[in-house]
């Protein structure tokens, strides 16, 4: 769950702000993984670099149950 309260706040310099790039990679690794590969990869708007740094950025490249193949299969 995210709610719209500042941990650390922004004014103060370079840590607030990273507080809040951390809860949302944080957030985004949840999603992403709750959704699957499969509707991640469906839905992606964006360049297949993009979604291989996404994957790594979420764990999805590590995933043990064969669908870390799909990330580097050149026809997709």
């Amino acid at each position: 769950m995210v709610l719209p309260i500042d941990l650390v706040p922004d004014f103060l310099p370079v840590i607030g702000h990273a507080d809040d790039a951390i809860i949302v990679a944080f957030t985004l690794r949840s999603v992403v993984r709750r959704a699957g590969i499969e509707a991640v990869r469906a839905h992606w708007p964006g360049t297949d670099d993009g979604f291989a740094v996404l994957s790594r950025l979420t764990g999805l490249n590590r995933a043990t149950d064969g669908t870390s193949a799909a990330l580097s299969d050149p026809q997709r």
